[in-house]
């Protein structure tokens, strides 16, 4: 075989030449620019060939290669190791080529090729591969994160509003297994509820996350050193994981995310655009099955599903979870008010009543809210969401409350003080609660409204509030602000006393 093949126009030619129009080699080299020796050449090996002129119909330029030169091809008795399997083998941690050939020799003997030999091949099949498969992912190694562009309309049934679903993206890099989730958005507590989530449906945790560099994972975006949230660090500590954010701008580092997202987009929310959905649920029940459906879904490339990858690779490689799973807890400094409650988004919680005046951390996450004093949990409810709530525990309450700075009968001397309409008032908020000391803090923003008003102007807004039956703080507070006190309980229905000579008074009736 030349060092330098000829070009295979230039091959067709000289056998045209030869067989179609009958020239003499030397005649045929001068028309086609090339030796005699290599006409020769050319011919000698067409007929030692199989093929005939006309070549057949559909006869490629490859297989005119392959007929005239016999490239040194995988010899017929060696066996063909099964790269596709090797190529999934090598994501192990741990696995090498050597050690993959020792097991094919080992199986194939003579009919083994040797390592070098083996390597050669295998870099020829892998440089075939899509561009997608030239990443090495590790099993069990880093777990992709991110977000859909596009978002799912939720509509309520009975207002019509509309909101939008975020879509979670995670996947595994070695099987490609992946989890899909609608959240209500891509806050902190939605964002890290998600992840939890994820990781249940793995069944175990990866040993890094590779997220995108949004607000709820880095508060900082930096290439070389990202400030990870807090709690997003809490989540990795509590999961014994470790968080290697993507470098700003380098969507390749994240190749596996951005190409799961697009799967997603196109197998699982394009399936869901004649749909609609009235709650989040019911949206991630239909994810659900599409979800499973897609990692059942047979890969070309590969010959497997990510189910069957997943459960080779990543499932027997990835950690343990965790006895109890993350909650996302907000962390809060409060004081407590003479009803031994403290404030969290508008509702109340109560702690031991000795603890009135103190200063005490609170740790609340979707479910529980913990109240602790110099690191010691001091009381625990259940989350609420009941705007100006209160949730107490009787054991909270006093037994005596004389000994408390506070007391119904100090409440009442104060506003009495002030006035019998602020009495009427204080009076009424004590009764209108199951404890008196629930309605301390209302009866206490009342009475501070002298300091700023006086204790006329309050009065006369608490005359007016009993007048039409409104004993309330934020009703009177209103009046003062407006300066209107005083105009409801004016008795402005009063005739005036007209003396007329029309007028015949009551003496005419008689």
């Amino acid at each position: 075989m030349p060092k330098k093949r000829i070009v295979m126009t230039k091959i067709k030619e000289v056998l045209r030449l030869k067989f179609d129009c009958q020239l003499s080699n030397r005649n045929i080299a001068t028309c086609v620019k090339i030796g005699c020796s290599t006409v020769s050449e050319i011919l000698s090996r067409f007929k030692l060939s199989e093929l005939g002129w006309p070549l057949p119909d559909g006869t490629s330029d490859l297989q005119l290669t392959q007929a005239l030169y016999q490239d040194k091809g995988p010899s017929q008795h060696k066996v063909m190791p099964d790269f596709a399997l090797y190529f999934k083998e090598l994501k192990r941690k741990g696995m090498t080529k050597r050690l993959l050939w020792e097991e094919y020799h080992t199986q194939y003997q003579a009919c083994a090729y040797g390592y070098t030999q083996f390597c050669e091949y295998y870099t020829r099949w892998f440089k075939k591969q899509k561009r997608s498969m030239r990443q090495h992912h590790i099993a069990g190694d880093k777990l992709f994160i991110d977000y859909c562009g596009p978002t799912v309309p939720i509509v309520n049934p009975d207002t019509g509003e509309v909101r939008t679903a975020q879509i979670f993206v995670a996947t595994l890099g070695a099987s490609n297994y992946t989890y899909v989730e609608a959240s209500r958005s891509q806050r902190l507590e939605c964002w890290l509820q998600a992840h939890v989530n994820a990781f249940e449906f793995f069944g175990g945790v990866p040993h890094l996350l590779v997220p995108d560099n949004l607000r709820s994972a880095v508060t900082k975006p930096c290439r070389y050193e990202p400030t990870l949230n807090d709690s997003y660090r809490k989540l990795a500590n509590h999961y014994c994981t470790a968080v290697m954010p993507a470098r700003p701008y380098k969507p390749k580092d994240k190749a596996k995310a951005e190409n799961a997202v697009l799967i997603v987009e196109r197998w699982i929310l394009m399936r869901l655009r004649h749909q609609v959905f009235h709650t989040y649920a019911e949206l991630n029940l239909v994810i659900r099955d599409l979800m499973h459906d897609l990692n059942q879904r047979e890969m070309r490339q590969i010959g497997a599903s990510r189910q069957a990858l997943f459960e080779m690779l990543d499932k027997p490689a990835l950690k343990p979870l965790p006895v109890q799973p993350y909650l996302y807890t907000e962390t809060k400094r409060a004081k407590v008010g003479p009803d031994y409650h403290i404030q969290y988004k508008k509702h109340y919680y109560s702690v031991p009543h000795q603890l009135v005046g103190e200063h005490v951390e609170l740790e609340a996450s979707s479910r529980l809210v913990r109240i602790y004093h110099q690191g010691n949990l001091v009381a625990q409810h259940p989350s609420s969401d009941k705007e100006h709530g209160q949730s107490t525990i009787d054991l909270h309450m006093p037994s005596n409350h004389q000994h408390q700075k506070w007391s119904p009968q100090r409440l009442l001397s104060w506003a009495e003080n002030i006035g019998p309409a602020a009495r009427e008032v204080v009076n009424a908020q004590l009764q209108s609660k199951a404890h008196p000391e629930q309605a301390y803090r209302s009866c206490l923003g009342l009475l501070n409204l002298s300091r700023h008003h006086g204790d006329n102007r309050l009065e006369q807004a608490c005359k007016d509030a009993v007048l039409v039956d409104k004993p309330y703080l934020k009703f009177i507070k209103n009046l003062l602000i407006n300066h209107r006190e005083g105009r409801l309980s004016s008795d402005n229905t009063s005739t005036p006393n007209i003396e007329h000579s029309n007028v015949r008074g009551p003496s005419s009736y008689h």
